[in-house]
């Protein structure tokens, strides 16, 4: 039990060591000696000392938390399975650390450069980046700062910061070959927001498997990953290309959407047109009949993501795994293709 009547200076005498010892093997254990290190830890949970968290952030420079940004609005944290999974995810991870978490959402209005400005001004002690768009800017505005940085997501620039991301090329790819292995021939697609990355993945991997297989690459219309959004987008699809057999969307929520859009024009799922998604985050569980869909492995991507931060606030590289590291996704059959 922590007596709040313990000092610096008691730990030290009870410690056998100078004030100045107790104080360096508190805070890091920098120039101390394995003997020192155990005499000074022994010393604090005999006596319960608990070092002032002001006085130890002047000494280490350190706040004891990392952000994670995530640019978008907060309604969106509690609906899209990939937000909250990348928060439980990194909040998960820090178990073990004395390390707080600090969640930075996107605010209606905010002046460009704010979260930047906020990172680099030592307020945490590192972070995560997921979910950026290309007018962020967080890719260049963090290149250059004293701030260990780890981003969920190819960065559009590639400036050197660590990141994690999953193949999106490969995973469209798997999902249009799908389609064609079901034998349709007039295949479209729901794009996610075209300035991410992922989306501009998923979108070229859709194009270079259908152009490969002599077919037309003209239905492409533009969601942004909600439930609303590729609703909309899928009624605006099917209005210029009716013929369509077979649609990849490129998010799960989105083909919630489109399938309500396509049992309304009256299609049958699948067998006037076929639908595959992508996550299997739980969302392709609850459709009717269970939607086909390419899988996010967004487990380890923020497990590897968040392992690594903690490898550089410790000063080291990340560990045992490249600067970049891309995950495979997986085909997960259902009943839509």
């Amino acid at each position: 039990m922590t007596r709040p009547n313990v000092t610096l200076d008691d730990v030290a005498q009870a410690a056998g060591v100078s004030r100045s010892t107790a104080s360096r093997a508190i805070n890091g254990g920098q120039r101390v000696s394995p003997e020192a290190q155990v005499a000074v830890d022994d010393a604090i949970a005999r006596l319960g000392y608990s070092p002032n968290p002001a006085a130890r952030s002047l000494v280490t420079r350190r706040t004891g938390s990392i952000a994670l940004v995530l640019p978008e609005p907060d309604a969106r944290i509690l609906s899209d399975p990939f937000l909250a999974g990348l928060l439980r995810g990194v909040s998960d991870g820090l178990m073990g650390t004395d390390l707080q978490l600090v969640l930075l959402l996107a605010r209606k209005g905010e002046r460009p450069g704010r979260t930047a400005r906020y990172l680099r001004s030592g307020h945490v002690d590192g972070a995560i980046v997921a979910s950026h768009h290309r007018e962020d800017h967080l890719d260049e505005q963090l290149a250059d700062a004293q701030l260990p940085v780890v981003f969920v997501g190819r960065p559009f620039v590639d400036s050197g910061v660590p990141y994690v991301d999953t193949d999106n090329t490969a995973g469209a790819s798997i999902a249009t070959t799908r389609l064609l292995a079901r034998g349709c021939r007039r295949i479209g697609t729901v794009t996610g927001p075209m300035d991410m990355t992922g989306a501009l993945d998923r979108l070229e991997g859709w194009r270079q498997t259908v152009s490969e297989a002599g077919l037309a690459t003209d239905a492409v219309t533009h969601g942004d990953f909600t439930v609303e959004g590729g609703a909309r987008a899928t009624a605006e699809l099917f209005e210029t290309h009716p013929d369509l057999d077979g649609v990849f969307v490129a998010s799960d929520l989105m083909a919630v959407g489109a399938m309500q859009v396509l049992a309304d024009l009256g299609r049958r799922v699948p067998d006037d047109v076929a639908v595959v998604g992508y996550d299997n985050l739980g969302v392709a569980e609850r459709t009717t009949p269970r939607l086909t869909t390419v899988y996010n492995p967004l487990v380890q991507m923020v497990a590897a993501a968040t392992e690594t931060l903690l490898a550089m606030l410790d000063g080291g590289p990340a560990p045992a795994q490249p600067r970049v590291l891309t995950l495979t996704p997986e085909l997960v059959e259902g009943g839509t293709a």
